[in-house]
C-alpha cells in the first residue's frame, strides 16, 4: 500500500516538474513579430443571417438571405457598450431592401457586391463617428423565390 502512495507522489512530482520546464522553455521561445502584421488586432465578427423581403408590384417575389463577416479593432471592440453587429445587420436589410427594385436577384452576377459591403462600412462607421468596420465580407448572399420556399410548397402539398 505504502508503494502505490509513493509511486503516485513520485508521478505527480515528474509531471509538476516536465510541467515547470516547459512553460520555461516556451517563455524563452522567440515571439513572431511577422504573424501581428498580418491584421494584427483585427477581430473577425460574424452577423446573424438575415432574411430581407423583395417587392415588386406590391407582392413579395422572394426573400434574399444574406450573413457578413466584418473585422473590427479587437481593442475598440471590447469597449464598445452596443454590439457593431446590430447595425452592420441593420445597414445591410436598409441597402438590400432599398436597391431591390434595381436588382435582379436571379441574376446576382449583376450586382455589384464590393459597392454593396463598402456602403455598409461607411454607414456604420458614419453612425459610429469613426473608422470602426475596417471591411465587410460577404458569407453568404442567396436569392430564394416565393414558390421555393418551404411554407408555401406544403400548403400546395395540402392542396392536391
Amino acid at each position: 500500500m505504502v508503494k502505490f502512495l509513493l509511486v503516485g507522489i513520485w508521478a505527480c512530482l515528474v509531471t509538476l516538474g516536465a510541467s515547470y520546464a516547459t512553460v520555461l522553455w516556451q517563455a524563452d521561445a522567440p515571439v513572431d513579430a511577422k504573424a501581428d502584421e498580418f491584421f494584427g488586432g483585427l477581430d473577425y465578427v460574424k452577423t446573424n443571417p438575415i432574411s430581407v423581403p423583395m417587392l415588386s408590384e406590391g407582392e413579395i417575389k422572394g426573400y434574399v438571405i444574406a450573413q457578413f463577416v466584418f473585422t473590427v479593432d479587437g481593442a475598440t471592440l471590447r469597449k464598445l457598450s452596443v454590439p457593431p453587429d446590430v447595425f452592420l445587420v441593420d445597414e445591410a436589410y436598409r441597402a438590400i431592401f432599398a436597391s431591390g427594385d434595381k436588382i435582379d436577384f436571379k441574376r446576382l452576377d449583376k450586382y455589384n457586391v464590393d459597392e454593396l459591403t463598402k456602403q455598409m462600412a461607411a454607414k456604420v462607421n458614419e453612425r459610429f463617428k469613426t473608422e470602426l468596420v475596417k471591411d465587410v465580407l460577404v458569407e453568404q448572399l442567396n436569392y430564394l423565390a416565393k414558390d421555393e420556399v418551404r411554407f408555401n410548397s406544403l400548403v400546395e402539398k395540402k392542396k392536391e
